[in-house]
C-alpha cells in the first residue's frame, strides 16, 4: 500500500509545484515597469560604494570595518534582492524593447546570479563565525559586481528605454 502511495504523492507534488512556477511567470511577465523599480529596496544602494570605494576600503580596514562598509547582513540580503530585481528588469528591457544588446542582457543575468552565490555563501559562512576575512572576500566580491550590474543597469536602460531610466535613477538614489 505505500508502495502504491508513494510515487502518487510524489507526482502531486512535483505537478503542485510545477503549477505555482508557471503561475508564479505568468505573474512576473504581467508586472509593469513601475511595479518592478518599486520593488528595488534602496536600503542598501552601491552608488556611494562603487567599486573604487570596495577597493580602497578593503585596502587598510579590518574586518569588522568592512563588514560594516557594506551594512553587514542586512547590505546582503538588499543586494540578493535587488539583483533578482535588476534581473526581472532586464528581462522586461528585453521583452519591450527590439535593440537590446543580448550580450549585455547575458552578462546582468550572470552577474546576479553571482552576487546572489556570493551573498548565500557570505550569510551562510557569517551564520557559522565570526566576521573575518574569508567573509569579507565574498561580500565584498559581490558588493563589486553588484556595483558594477547597477550601472550596466542603467546604462541599457539609458540606451533602449529612454523613458524607464528616470524612474529606475530615481529609485537608485539614497
Amino acid at each position: 500500500m505505500i508502495v502504491i502511495l508513494l510515487p502518487i504523492t510524489t507526482i502531486a507534488f512535483v505537478a503542485l509545484y510545477l503549477i505555482h512556477w508557471q503561475r508564479g511567470v505568468g505573474q512576473r511577465n504581467d508586472q509593469s515597469w513601475d511595479a518592478l523599480v518599486a520593488r528595488l529596496q534602496p536600503d542598501w544602494i552601491a552608488g556611494p560604494l562603487g567599486a573604487a570605494a570596495v577597493t580602497s576600503v578593503a585596502a587598510d580596514a579590518t574586518p569588522q570595518e568592512r563588514w560594516q562598509c557594506i551594512q553587514g547582513a542586512r547590505g546582503l540580503w538588499t543586494m540578493y534582492q535587488n539583483a533578482s530585481v535588476m534581473m526581472e528588469l532586464a528581462d522586461f528591457a528585453a521583452r519591450n524593447s527590439e535593440s537590446v544588446d543580448r550580450l549585455l542582457l547575458e552578462s546582468l543575468r550572470s552577474d546576479a546570479i553571482q552576487i546572489r552565490l556570493c551573498v548565500v555563501t557570505a550569510l551562510v559562512r557569517y551564520a557559522f563565525n565570526q566576521v573575518n576575512e574569508g567573509i569579507c572576500v565574498n561580500a565584498f566580491r559581490a558588493a563589486a559586481m553588484y556595483s558594477g550590474m547597477t550601472a550596466r543597469m542603467q546604462a541599457l536602460l539609458e540606451a533602449n528605454s529612454g523613458a524607464m531610466a528616470p524612474a529606475l535613477s530615481a529609485a537608485m538614489q539614497c
